[in-house]
This record gives C-alpha cells, structure tokens and sequence, in this order.
C-alpha cells in the first residue's frame, strides 16, 4: 500500500498530537530530547508510514540536519469516548420537552 500525500499528513498530525500529549504525562522524556531536535516518529504498527517517516529523516540528513531523534511507537491505542451512558432515545421525547 501506498499512502498519498494527505494520509500521510492526516497520520502524522494523529502521531504528533498523541506524541505531544504523551510528553505532557511523561516529563522526563519530554526533558530527555534537545530542544533544538528534529524528532522522527516511527509507528511500528503501521510499516508504510514508518517507511515514509525514516525516508524523510534520510533527506533532512543529506539536507544537513544532524540532531535527529527518532521515537519508535509500539501502537495508538484507539481514541475512547468521554460521553457518559449515552441512551438512544426517540422524537416523542422532544416533542415532550417543546409542550
């Protein structure tokens, strides 16, 4: 599979927010990585992107970057719902609360 141009920034983006979050509740990783680092996220879970990401790094390099850091991720765990005892319910209900 290949990914085009937008999945690949739609991914990353995913990665970069949960990546920023992760080191808001993990400090001292967050103070283990230079302040003037390129970091590079690697999902094992999803090889292509991890393939695009170390190919991207491999350019910054030959471009002349050389404080990369790269952060190997096992997986996201699925985004889970903050609602609470969601019910279905019917019209006749708004009905109800319109009388």
């Amino acid at each position: 599979m290949t990914y085009d141009q937008d999945t690949i920034i739609e991914k990353n983006i995913t990665l970069s927010f949960e990546f920023a979050r992760y080191l808001q509740e993990h400090p001292v990783l967050f103070k283990q990585i230079p302040q003037t680092a390129e970091v590079i996220l690697l999902p094992k879970d999803d090889p292509e992107l991890y393939r695009v990401n170390l190919d991207t790094a491999r350019k910054a390099q030959e471009a002349g970057a050389s404080n990369i850091i790269f952060v190997e991720i096992d997986a996201v765990a699925p985004a889970r719902s903050r609602l609470v005892n969601p019910r279905l319910t019917n019209r006749s209900l708004l009905s109800r609360m319109s009388a």
